[in-house]
Formats: structure tokens, sequence, C-alpha cells
């Protein structure tokens, strides 16, 4: 680990951490450098003990022994250290948790495999919130699906708030990126999936008829909040399921259904195997 004070904003080596608010710029530039950012002591933890290599790190000097442990592995990486105004005006934004790194990506999943590995999936088409997507994430994480297929229109999972939201669960659950439902929607269903869309539809199956009979590989999938899914999407589904509303509310936010959706297979699978919830699984 090589601890750098940090002079001017100018310094080699800062170009990771620049205009982190331009949300646009960021997009483009971080997949394309093969970059994310990990925000926090903690999510920072958590990408080191997925596997993932470090590039460098931004913090404040009071979080350096909270940081200097975690990096005993990687004596090559450039600490960058200095004072809230400075780390604002570089980054767009305070950096209140203490601590930012910029880390490698981990060369992308193949849908295939993940697929082959899995009995419990979350489907998500064209998700633009970030916000969104993490609490997703996390929710999968914590009810115990085995991983995320994301279409390509969805939004990235390694962007700095997606993986914040998701406090580092993006980072533990398996992930990949489907081709176009074309291709998408054969993969799923030959691979031995229920592919369950979640809409408002007339002959959608109330969630808690549903789960009475869950079947043994399913990919439950969800849309965006306005549009919903897609023509496409529905037509690739082999069931359409509902979360019934009371009260003249239409709908939910994608992040609750989502979550509720997952507790209720959960719940299901429980009862099934005797009482006992199965566990998250994040061996990856």
């Amino acid at each position: 680990m090589r601890v750098q004070r940090i002079e001017s904003l100018d310094m080699p080596g800062l170009e990771d951490f620049t205009s982190l608010t331009d949300v646009a710029l960021r997009r483009k530039l971080e997949p394309e450098g093969g970059l994310y950012l990990a925000e926090s002591p903690k999510v920072i933890e958590r990408a080191l003990q997925a596997g993932h290599t470090p590039r460098s790190v931004l913090l404040l000097e009071q979080w350096l022994p909270r940081i200097e442990p975690m990096l005993e592995a990687h004596p090559e990486v450039a600490v960058f250290m200095g004072e809230s105004e400075q780390l604002e005006a570089l980054t767009g934004f305070h950096l209140h948790r203490g601590a930012l790194a910029s880390m490698h990506r981990p060369e992308p999943l193949d849908p295939s495999e993940l697929l082959r590995e899995s009995r419990r999936i979350v489907v998500l088409e064209d998700l633009a919130d970030h916000t969104n997507v993490g609490a997703i994430f996390r929710s999968v994480a914590a009810l115990g699906a085995d991983g995320v297929l994301l279409t390509p229109g969805c939004a990235d999972p390694l962007y700095r708030r997606a993986v914040r939201v998701s406090m580092g669960a993006v980072l533990q659950v398996p992930w990949a990126r489907l081709p176009h439902w074309r291709e998408a929607g054969p993969l799923i269903r030959d691979s031995g999936f229920e592919l369950a869309a979640f809409a408002l539809r007339e002959d959608a199956e109330d969630l808690a008829e549903f789960v009475n009979s869950v079947p043994e590989k399913l990919a439950l999938m969800f849309g965006t909040e306005g549009e919903g899914l897609s023509r496409r999407a529905l037509a690739a589904a082999t069931r359409c399921v509902t979360i019934p509303m009371e009260h003249e509310v239409d709908s939910l936010n994608v992040s609750t259904a989502a979550a509720l959706a997952l507790w209720a297979v959960r719940t299901a699978d429980g009862a099934a195997r005797g009482g006992d919830a199965a566990p998250a699984s994040l061996s990856r």
C-alpha cells in the first residue's frame, strides 16, 4: 500500500475519482474503463472478500487505520489521502463515508452458467434507477435467491449508487447480462425455468395462490415502474403473476414488489422443506 497525500487535484492516479456526480459520463466511463467504485469501508471490505482487485483508494486520513489492514495483500495499490474539501472538489460530493476505492471489474458471468447452477432467479428488464437495482440485489441476498439476470438496457449493478444501496450485495450475488428477448426467452425456458412475469393483467395469478405450488426452477421477472414489462418480455413468460392491491393503489415500487415476491417464494420453499427456509446462495 502506497500512501500519498493529495497535493493537487491533477495528481496522476486520481482520474478514476473525478466527476462522480456526472451520471451519464460515469455510466460510459466505468464499464469501458473496466472499473467500478466501492464506497465505504464496509463495501470495500466486501469487494475484497469477493476476490475483486483494487486499483486505488481515496480517503480521509482518519479512515486510514480502518482501510490499511484490508490492503495488506495489495502492496502495489496507491492510497490517496486528503482533506474533506479536497475530496469534495475532486469527486463532486461530500465523502461522508470516509473512503472510496476504485476496483477492477470482474469478468462477466455467462447467463447459461448462472442458470445451470440456480433454482431461484430474478430477471430485471430495463430498470434505469440504480437505487431500485441495488435494493433488489439486497433482497435477493437476504431472501435466498441464487442470482440476477439483467436485460441489455438494465442499469449497471456496479454503479456506485447501486453498490451502496445494496450494501455490497451486488458484489456477492451472481449476476449476468441476458441477450435480447429473441434469445433470452428460449435460454431461460430451455434451462428448465418457469418464467413468471409480474404484471397488471386480467389473466394474472394472485401471488398467494401462485406460491401454493412453486415450480422446481423459478425465474421472477420485473419491469420498469412506468412502462412495466415489454410485450417481448411478456411473450417470453410462461406465467403471469400479480400482487393484489387495496385502497385504489395500482402497484408497488418495483424493489418492494420483488422483495414481497421473494419472501413469498422463500416461505413456500420453507414450508415444503418442513419449515426450514432456504439460505441465501452467496458462494460466488
